[in-house]
């Protein structure tokens, strides 16, 4: 198993704890110099917050705790490729590289609604474009989704 999906797993089992504990599937963890230093998950229905995408707490928290405001030496895994909100948070924050599992099609197609606006599409408009690497361990994180949806 490569570092990538070392690390993709990790993202993957957060997915699958967020569903177990009443929230939507998704995970995402941030890695700087081979080492997680932060990780959450998706906890919108616990918290009864609509912005608690698992990308954009971990952004927000990790920022806030870390009092920085610039992640271009960081990696961010996610279970699945960021909708268009976290990937805005994804640029302001000057994310360095984005590794995802499903893809925002997928989701799609499993969930039967998503906003068509890929995080691709997001990033190609932007001023900070993290490098992005998908489909890590795609198996795995589409049958977390469709278990749930």
């Amino acid at each position: 198993m490569t570092n990538v999906e070392h690390f993709m797993k990790r993202a993957l089992e957060l997915a699958s704890t967020a569903a177990k504990s009443g929230n939507e599937p998704f995970g995402a963890i941030l890695v700087k110099d081979g080492k997680i230093v932060f990780e959450t998950q998706n906890s919108i229905h616990k918290s009864s917050d609509p912005t608690a995408h698992a990308e954009m707490s971990l952004i927000r928290e990790f920022c806030h705790t870390n009092q920085i405001s610039d992640l271009s030496d960081y990696t961010l895994y996610t279970s699945c490729e960021p909708c268009c909100m976290c990937s805005g948070a994804m640029v302001w924050s000057k994310l360095g590289k984005l590794v995802y599992s499903a893809s925002h099609s997928q989701l799609q197609e499993i969930a039967g609604f998503n906003i068509m606006i890929s995080s691709e599409e997001v990033f190609e408009k932007s001023p900070f474009r993290p490098t992005t690497h998908g489909l890590i361990l795609n198996n795995e994180g589409t049958k977390i989704l469709a278990d749930y949806f």
